[in-house]
């Protein structure tokens, strides 16, 4: 140890070590993360996670192309619930994206350093969330061939997209949330292409890495202008956290539907979208952290901040509910009374219990100082969030469109094997990604780690 390094139980890394593991330098982060990526054996498990994965893509890839052969018609979907699983996934998928962006741009804005062990992976999460989610808009329209109809492309024909219609604005919100999170992604991972690219040990990974860092020399230049699109893109970004979320619960509110005609919709759907990203986050980061071995750079100071995050996102949630509840009984309106007896007692009323148990009940443990720093039940219970709140969704779409205006006008919901297998596709689909990430790019930020060594090494002085 060098003499200007305090020894690693001194009290300034002491205070520090909450935000980072004691005893780190710039050489120590760059090589610990890097290995990862370029000198790390695969692992046994790597393969077996990538293989299953791999299996229910496969899986999904099968669905969607009996889909394509025989129609829409091999869903649970009928008369009157024209919406079922791909509208339940859609907005669920779009809604476990929202925390990448989130930690990368709000918390960025705002300086919260401990956004620097977790933003690298939570964007890539919001990528593939959106992936997921785009290939339910595509399909469940029954003609995917036609997608371009709903870009303003140049028609000769004259025919433009229809504005009114709540899956242009689906198109365009989403294609604007991916695309700036896809450029606030890769813009942040060019320090990090150069540090592997310098590091790489065959000709093929420096060729492979030297191209995507576009030129990087780290010059004073570089940086600069690497500072100023990171701060431009985290300000476009941190409007899309509200808007996208707020877009897609337009698709239920313009509608006359009882349940889904009310202007709680926007904030409620963003608070949720939130709740469950977060949740997600914490799904990831505790089995990476553990595999490879990050618990000095993802602390517990970072689990125990996501739980309080999921915590306050879940009573605004709650909130939420309350005031469905309120706004339907206090209107007087038989529909929405009669919509409220409905999750009660309907048909569908267990799921309603269970999304209650979910994403009120259980979550408020975490008011507990000891719970929001076990390590299993913070996993387990953002696993428990996500349920419930692929059941809100479910509920929403589901309960809403069983009970129409007029008995006449009832049915009921099962949703068929096809339905479940796109689903489960698309969680392999996400999984899948994720393994292929974690094996080549760096899934915590090398540069910003540095950077957070050098400020506590200012602080030590």
């Amino acid at each position: 140890m060098s003499a200007s390094q305090p020894p690693i139980d001194s009290p300034e890394i002491r205070r520090l070590t909450p935000v980072l593991g004691p005893g780190h330098t710039f050489g120590s982060v760059t090589d610990k993360i890097s290995s990862i990526v370029l000198t790390r054996p695969t692992s046994f498990g790597w393969y077996i996670g990538f293989a299953l994965s791999f299996g229910f893509t496969a899986l999904m890839t099968i669905a969607i192309g009996w889909l394509f052969t025989k129609g829409v018609g091999i869903w649970g979907i009928n008369i009157p619930i024209g919406w079922g699983f791909a509208i339940v996934n859609f907005v669920w998928w779009i809604g476990i994206g929202h925390a990448g962006t989130l930690i990368s741009a709000i918390l960025f804005l705002l300086n919260q350093k401990w956004r620097t062990s977790i933003n690298r992976f939570a964007e890539a999460m919001t990528l593939f969330a959106v992936a997921c989610a785009g290939i339910f808009p595509l399909i469940h329209t029954g003609r995917p061939w036609m997608a371009y109809y709903m870009f303003p492309y140049p028609s000769t024909m004259g025919l433009w997209p229809q504005f009114r219609s709540p899956l242009i604005w689906d198109v365009f919100a989403v294609s604007t949330y991916g695309t700036v999170s896809l450029l606030f992604w890769f813009v942040g991972l060019i320090p990090d292409l150069a540090t592997l690219r310098d590091h790489a040990t065959t000709k093929s990974k420096q060729l492979i890495y030297g191209m995507l860092a576009m030129g990087w020399r780290g010059s004073v230049r570089h940086w600069h202008r690497y500072q100023s699109a990171y701060l431009l893109l985290a300000g476009l970004a941190t409007p899309l956290v509200l808007s996208v979320h707020s877009v897609i619960s337009f698709d239920f509110a313009v509608g006359i539907v009882p349940g889904w005609h009310t202007t709680i919709f926007p904030p409620y759907f963003v608070a949720g979208a939130i709740y469950s990203g977060f949740a997600m986050v914490l799904s990831i980061a505790i089995p990476l952290r553990k595999a490879y071995g990050l618990e000095d750079f993802i602390t517990m100071r970072h689990l125990d901040n996501m739980a309080k995050v999921m915590l306050a996102t879940g009573l605004i949630v709650a909130y939420g509910y309350f005031f469905e509840f309120f706004l339907s009984l206090y209107s007087g309106n038989k529909f929405d009374v009669f919509l409220v007896q409905q999750r009660l007692h309907g048909p569908y009323s267990h799921f309603y219990y269970a999304l209650i148990l979910c994403n009120i009940v259980l979550p408020q443990s975490l008011w507990s100082y000891r719970l929001r720093h076990n390590v299993v039940f913070l996993f387990l219970m953002s696993l428990v969030v996500n349920t419930g709140m692929w059941l809100e969704r479910f509920v929403i779409v589901v309960i809403s469109l069983t009970r129409d205006f007029t008995p006449s006008a009832w049915g009921r919901y099962q949703p068929t094997f096809w339905d479940w297998a796109t689903f489960t596709g698309t969680i392999g689909f996400f999984v899948m990604l994720l393994f292929l990430f974690v094996r080549v790019l760096p899934a915590i930020s090398i540069a910003e780690m540095r950077e957070l060594v050098a400020e506590t090494s200012e602080e030590e002085k």
